[in-house]
């Protein structure tokens, strides 16, 4: 731990650094602070960047654990948040002109819990204009960059929050995932992505894209750093309508008990003849379940409905719900929006009740598959989070988000639990991703698979080329 710089250790070796006196929070945010300055002007993580209240958070971080006042393993750790999530007196834009000098009175529901857990908030970062337009150049701040290439995307919409992991500026930023805006990210950046279980993680105080469709969650270098970060932002919230009632699991309970003797289905036919699809990226999701399979679980195909009825399915509700959140801006103020959001949004202006509500009934014949045939004989699934490595900012596909190559959706529609995390590496040194799911609530096993894939396939030393920058004080 001692021996390695700063923004390589993870929540935990910071954590067992802090408590044993070898390194201060204090210590850990100026560090960080310095590489903002640094990389942030590169990579375009950031539209606001709190100093002071960071320092604060870390002097009383320093003090809380001088003193004896041990509030769990987040105390004294530098994160954070894509800017849809509030926080009391600093600015929540949404990424947009619509928004742009919005300061809310109350911090969200999970910013709170990252204060109250100790954490040092960095800062607000980049995401698509409202979660949903994007990337564009022409809004009021520019589109996050790749740490692992600028001239790449780092996915969308959590884009400031992966890039800000991956280019070793926090351990941990949170994002939101309402078709996949989490995973394409950690899949581009070569980080871990969890979507929780739907309403696992309370939601209040985030701006909206689509009320049945979002979650919030963390991206992180490590899967042992999303648990830890589960454990302190997850739980029950009574004035969210969707959040669940149900007792917040011990993510990290179980980590390293390995796979054997799980039954995994590889939903190989999403993938394998998508338009898109690279030959690295077949290899790497092939690989995982080879090493799964060897670590005694029993990997076998399995049929899902065919991905294109989810991912339709999902894209319209989501318009739908997006339109009628932004339907009076975007009847007043429509030329505030990014031309990316305006087109997309648009698309809401021709939907009909009958439209939402055959998607409605689809979506529920699709879950009920998932969880009580397919879920009710595996102990989770594999298969891709994306179809290719990073595609370049000069190859932005069109207005119509489903051209991405990413296949995430699916796990929104269901509410199940999914992670991305790195699988491989490009020729070209570029990440390559695999998504593990599982059934409702069960983050935990899902989180453990992934961690006995993590330790074996030993990826966590390939970093980008501009994360070994020198960034000293």
């Amino acid at each position: 731990m001692a021996d390695k710089p700063f923004h390589e250790l993870s929540i935990s070796d910071a954590g067992a650094a802090l408590r044993q006196g070898k390194v201060t929070s204090l210590a850990l945010t100026k560090h960080a602070l310095a590489r903002i300055k640094v990389l942030d002007p590169k990579i375009n993580a950031f539209i606001t960047v709190t100093k002071e209240r960071a320092l604060a958070d870390a002097a009383r971080a320093d003090t809380e654990l001088k003193a004896g006042h041990d509030h769990g393993p987040f105390l004294g750790i530098p994160y954070g948040l894509k800017d849809i999530y509030d926080t009391a007196g600093i600015r929540t834009t949404c990424h947009s002109k619509l928004r742009a000098d919005v300061v809310p009175r109350h911090d969200s529901v999970v910013a709170a819990k990252l204060k109250q857990g100790g954490g040092v908030l960095l800062g607000k970062l980049a995401t698509h204009e409202f979660a949903i337009g994007g990337p564009s150049f022409d809004l009021p701040f520019p589109p996050a960059r790749n740490p692992w290439d600028l001239d790449r995307m780092p996915g969308g919409s959590s884009s400031g929050s992966a890039a800000a992991v991956a280019a070793g500026i926090c351990r941990m930023a949170m994002g939101s995932d309402t078709g996949g805006s989490i995973r394409g990210p950690a899949a581009w950046c070569g980080l871990v992505g969890h979507k929780p279980t739907y309403g696992l993680v309370s939601r209040r105080g985030v701006f909206p894209l689509s009320y049945t469709l979002d979650h919030c969650g963390p991206l992180t270098w490590t899967v042992e750093d999303s648990a830890i970060t589960m454990e302190l932002i997850a739980g029950h919230d009574a004035l969210d309508p969707a959040s669940a009632r149900v007792a917040a699991p011990q993510f990290r309970r179980g980590l390293d008990w390995g796979v054997q003797g799980l039954r995994i289905g590889l939903a190989r036919h999403f993938y394998d003849q998508a338009e898109g699809v690279t030959p690295e990226t077949i290899n790497a999701i092939e690989n995982a379940a080879q090493v799964l399979a060897g670590a005694g679980a029993v990997v076998e195909d399995v049929r899902l409905p065919d991905y294109e009825l989810f991912n339709a399915c999902g894209r319209l509700i989501m318009i739908a719900e997006a339109y009628a959140i932004h339907e009076r801006d975007f009847a007043a103020r429509p030329l505030d929006y990014g031309q990316l959001t305006y087109l997309r949004l648009m698309v809401g202006t021709f939907l009909s009740a009958s439209d939402l509500v055959h998607a409605l009934r689809l979506r529920r014949r699709l879950t009920d598959t998932i969880n009580n045939d397919i879920l009710s004989r595996y102990d989770a699934l594999l298969t891709a989070t994306t179809l290719a490595p990073a595609p370049r900012f000069a190859e932005i596909p069109d207005f119509a988000a489903a051209a991405w190559p990413v296949q995430t959706m699916p796990w929104n529609l269901t509410g199940s639990p999914a992670l991305s995390m790195p699988a491989g590496f490009t020729a070209s040194q570029l990440p390559l991703a695999v998504q593990i799911v599982g059934r409702p609530f069960e983050d935990p096993l899902v989180l453990r698979i992934g961690f006995a894939l993590e330790k074996a396939l030993d990826l966590s030393a390939n970093r980008p080329a501009i994360s070994t920058l020198d960034t000293a004080l």
